[in-house]
């Protein structure tokens, strides 16, 4: 039989982080639409989180709530995810903090209060949960994904949100890295760099000026989508991507163009 580009022979088990709403909830939704098996990761929104595990197709997905700044609490996650899965063979790192720090209007102590969050949310929970699933995939012995969510800001600059734009171009090298040292076991390794898409979270944006503003970023005249974004990490996960390791995928609608 000759299966679709993103459907496996069998369900495989999936562990996407900050997956409560927004991305993380169109990804798991991705994920468990193709017939594969989720975990539902959360940090502090359990009510949104069980929406998203309720709004799932199939059986067999799981929710994990924890904290992935702290080393343990990710090593708590990744081990409770395993186990209630059997397993780990893909692992999509969504969870990330942006708050505004602009360093004018800042304080020292907010600064400096701010770029620690941005590092062990963004960067240091990324690379924590890539060594602990990988670890799991090396064990299996059958390879595996890991998928990192990192952002347009990376090449383009976040003058309001400078810590999410650093850490996410470090998501991007340290994907790149492990791309190559994992390639030898079977891992393939590559992140997307999406631009402006909607969300509940960033709704209220879209109105006005700025809303038209930001729909003005790309000349297809609109924003991005969840979905958009989600599919592509399917593709990125799927078996015939293993050649797109150590990408990074830039899904911005035109609206930055990297030379």
């Amino acid at each position: 039989m000759n299966l679709p580009v993103h459907q496996s022979a069998t369900a495989r088990r999936v562990v996407v982080s900050g997956a409560s709403r927004g991305l993380g909830r169109a990804v798991a939704r991705a994920f468990a639409a193709n017939g594969d098996r989720v975990a539902v990761h959360y940090g502090s929104r359990e009510e949104d989180a069980r929406a998203t595990l309720d709004s799932l197709e199939g059986t067999g997905h799981v929710l994990v709530g924890g904290d992935l700044s702290d080393p343990a609490g990710a090593a708590d996650v990744a081990g409770r995810a395993a186990e209630a899965l059997g397993g780990i063979d893909v692992l999509v790192n969504n969870a990330a903090v942006n708050l505004p720090h602009p360093l004018a209007d800042t304080s020292y102590e907010d600064w400096a209060a701010l770029w620690q969050r941005h590092v062990s949310v963004n960067l240091l929970a990324t690379a924590n949960l890539s060594h602990l699933a990988a670890h799991r995939m090396i064990d299996q012995g059958t390879g595996g994904r890991i998928v990192n969510i990192g952002s347009r800001g990376a090449f383009r600059g976040e003058p309001d949100h400078p810590a999410y734009g650093a850490t996410k171009a470090a998501v991007h090298a340290l994907g790149q890295s492990l791309a190559v040292s994992l390639a030898p076991h079977g891992i393939a390794v590559a992140s997307v760099a999406p631009g402006f898409f909607e969300t509940e979270r960033v709704a209220h944006r879209l109105s006005g000026a700025e809303g038209a503003a930001i729909r003005a970023q790309s000349p297809f005249g609109r924003a991005g989508t969840a979905e958009e974004i989600a599919a592509a990490v399917l593709w990125l996960a799927s078996p015939v991507a293993e050649w797109a390791s150590g990408a990074v995928l830039d899904l911005n609608g035109a609206s930055h163009l990297r030379t």
